[in-house]
């Protein structure tokens, strides 16, 4: 629940601010490549009450699978808050959506939880970076510091 209040209130801070029309020009790839059938992403976004949210996403199927077979698991920690409010886990489905703002080519993972919660969403930057975009798809402009990067498998 405090995630979604954190990034909810700094969607509307953005929005306010005029930071979601960032002039960025999102980074699609136009060739289908060949992803394993498990993918994780982590990174840490800024919190406005504490040392940062830690966030995990893990997406299971690709983008060519169907619907039915692309699941994602969502986790957030908190660093550092004053009240110390619990890890967060989200689960559901994910889709792959064309298009954003600035870029019709673009890329744009919507994940939509079971039950309660936001749905989010991340531009595909690259095979290794997710971004957390707005509702409408576009940019923050501080949106090198919403970056989730591609862990790498440590099966052998």
């Amino acid at each position: 629940m405090q995630i979604r209040t954190l990034l909810a209130g700094s969607a509307m801070l953005a929005l306010l601010a005029g930071c979601a029309t960032g002039t960025q020009q999102g980074a699609g790839t136009q060739e289908p490549m060949a992803e394993p059938q498990t993918a994780t992403y982590e990174g840490t976004l800024p919190c406005r009450s504490c040392a940062g949210i830690d966030l995990t996403v893990t997406l299971e199927g690709t983008e060519q699978s169907p619907d039915e077979a692309r699941d994602f698991t969502l986790e957030a920690s908190y660093r550092e808050h004053p009240q110390n409010p619990p890890n967060e886990r989200y689960e559901g489905q994910w889709n792959v959506l064309s298009g954003t703002a600035n870029d019709p080519e673009a890329t744009v993972y919507e994940l939509t939880p079971d039950g309660e919660g936001q749905v989010y969403y991340f531009l595909k930057l690259d095979s290794d970076t997710l971004e957390l975009v707005d509702p409408q798809r576009r940019r923050f402009e501080n949106g090198e510091t919403l970056r989730l990067n591609r862990q790498q498998s440590t099966a052998t």
